[in-house]
Order: C-alpha cells, then sequence, then structure tokens
C-alpha cells in the first residue's frame, strides 16, 4: 500500500513525437489545452490510472480511453485524424453505477435506469436512441455502436439534458459500459 493515497492519481506523459521521442509534457490531472506545453503529440505513456483524451481542446471532439499502457503511435492505432489537444483524468471510483437514459431531452419520453454495462439498447429496451440522461453515480462510456464500438462519450456523474446542445448532434448512442476499478 502505498501512503496517503498516492496510488488514486493518475499519470500520463504524452511526447510529440512517435514512440516517446521528442519533448514531453506529463500531466496528473485535466488538462484542457496542451498546445501550451506541447506543439503536437504522436505517442504516450499511461503510468498510473486511467485518461480520456480528446483530440480538440477543453475535452471537445473526438474521445478515446486509455489505461495504463504504452502507446508509441496512437494515431494510426487508433485511426486518429489529429493529435490529443486536451485530457482528463478518469477518478478511480469503488461505489455503485446509476444512470436513467431518456427518449427525448430535458428528461422527457421514455426511461431505463442502468446499474450495468449494456451492449446494446434496442436489444435491451428496444430504443433506438435517447436524447438526454442523468449519470447518478459512477463514470461510464457511452458508445455509438452496439459492443461499445464507435465513437465514444465520457459520462461523470451529472445531468446531460440535451446532447444536440453539447456539440453532440449526430451522435447516437447504442451501448454503455461502466469504467470498474479493473481498468485501472
Amino acid at each position: 500500500k502505498i501512503p496517503n493515497g498516492m496510488n488514486m492519481m493518475g499519470k500520463i506523459i504524452f511526447y510529440e513525437d512517435r514512440n516517446f521521442q521528442g519533448r514531453s509534457y506529463e500531466c496528473m490531472n485535466d488538462c484542457p489545452d496542451m498546445s501550451s506545453y506541447l506543439s503536437r503529440c504522436h505517442s504516450c505513456r499511461v503510468e498510473r490510472g486511467c485518461f480520456v483524451v480528446y483530440d480538440r481542446t477543453n475535452f471537445m471532439g473526438n474521445q478515446y480511453f486509455m489505461r495504463k499502457g504504452e502507446y508509441a503511435d496512437y494515431m494510426s492505432m487508433m485511426g486518429m485524424s489529429d493529435c490529443i489537444r486536451s485530457c482528463r483524468m478518469v477518478p478511480m471510483y469503488r461505489g455503485s453505477y446509476r444512470m436513467r437514459i431518456y427518449e427525448r431531452e430535458n428528461f422527457q419520453g421514455q426511461m431505463h435506469e442502468l446499474m450495468e454495462d449494456c451492449e446494446n439498447i434496442m436489444d435491451r429496451y428496444s430504443m433506438s436512441n435517447f436524447m438526454s440522461c442523468n449519470v447518478m453515480e459512477g463514470h461510464w462510456l457511452m458508445y455509438e455502436q452496439p459492443h461499445f464500438r464507435g465513437r465514444m462519450m465520457y459520462m461523470r456523474p451529472g445531468e446531460y439534458r440535451n446532447f444536440m446542445s453539447m456539440g453532440w448532434s449526430g451522435m447516437r448512442f447504442m451501448s454503455m459500459r461502466r469504467i470498474m476499478d479493473s481498468c485501472y
């Protein structure tokens, strides 16, 4: 056991070039804009914890979930068209998981409560889409396609009243999974 909860902090190191070359930037929490530290970013190493990285500043754009490991050339590996511009640390969480999904904006229409991973909302709930959700407990990843495929969104606890107004127009979510402590 490491004292003072030190092992709870995540740590990710970004490198300008592939294979951990060039200038580097070490990050242990959220970073809304990495461009002041690195002109580009082609590889990274997650030393502790989990992070969600974004290809635009301020946690916008395409998102990728990264667990502990080495990513020598993540752009070709993930099919990213652009560099990482911001990142968010996913805090370690050991409680229960609960999310309500709603057919329409502002928590209207058909509602379903999830407490575990869902591979396909069409199969489970006969829903082809949902437009708002309330993440009550836990941290989740929501995916565009069934079986946790396609583009994804990281959802922290909070109310998400309208996906369209969050710049996610055209996004549908068909599956979701909990970020469990086994990810760390």
